[in-house]
């Protein structure tokens, strides 16, 4: 029997990492999707293989609406339809109040975080939908609790752009329902990973971990949990809805 294939953008590092790990301990055939860094997308793919599972890396820049076709494509011929997707990829900059911030630096994070999210989800679309000759499928998207919080004197041009994924998200689900296809998001709050030495702050999480409900920043394994959940039949009844992981914020 072939195993369903997921499709994991950004998934050389934390919470993809994380999530595609555990996707193949679960019996999906995991597709690790990098814009850059070759070494630790192949590192994953070892870890997986390692334990048994299936796994491989194709690099594509996921806001180059060229490169997200092909790989798509490259998916389809080489392996199969994919049955999941989870639309990962995102970035942040350096730490600034908002009044800081240029257009440039709006278009970087958008271009990924927001439209990379889109071409990817469109791209499933056609290859997963019922009125396309597909079988559905599951997408999650991840987003942020900075979305909700804004992140102010941080990453407001970051929060914004998660805020779009999250409208996206509900939009493209109400819109793919009958389509055989559910799409839902998780939030996380403040996780254990790189992500915030990219932002200029490697201990983020524990300056601001104590302060919350739970008195702690999360991991990624326990993010990929809540993706997972969403990816499984088990939430077959859910669509377009939202799975907050920040520690009570």
């Amino acid at each position: 029997m072939n195993k369903p294939i997921l499709l994991i953008t950004g998934g050389g590092r934390g919470i993809g990492a994380a999530t595609a790990k555990l996707a193949a301990q679960q019996g999906y055939r995991v597709i690790i999707n990098y814009r850059k860094s070759a070494t630790s997308a192949e590192q994953v793919v070892a870890d997986i293989l390692a334990f048994g599972g299936l796994a491989h890396c194709i690099q594509a820049d996921i806001s180059d609406a060229e490169q997200v076709t092909e790989l798509f494509d490259h998916i389809h011929t080489h392996w199969g339809p994919i049955s999941a997707l989870v639309n990962n990829a995102g970035i942040l900059e350096t730490q600034m109040s908002f009044s800081q911030t240029d257009l440039n630096r709006w278009k970087r994070i958008f271009e990924t975080n927001v439209f990379g999210t889109m071409l990817c989800s469109q791209a499933a679309f056609k290859h997963m939908a019922i009125s396309q000759n597909g079988s559905g499928g599951s997408i999650v998207n991840v987003s942020s609790l900075a979305s909700v919080y804004g992140s102010p004197n941080e990453y407001v041009d970051y929060a914004a752009s998660k805020g779009a994924v999250d409208s996206f998200s509900k939009g493209f689900a109400l819109e793919v329902a009958n389509d055989g296809i559910r799409v839902n998001v998780v939030r996380p709050g403040l996780i254990y990973t790189d992500m915030h030495a990219d932002g200029g702050e490697a201990g983020r999480v524990d300056r601001i971990g104590p302060n919350l409900p739970l008195q702690r920043g999360g991991q990624p394994e326990e993010v990929a949990e809540a993706i997972l959940w969403l990816l499984s039949d088990k939430a077959s009844y859910t669509t377009g809805g939202f799975i907050d992981v920040g520690g009570g914020r």
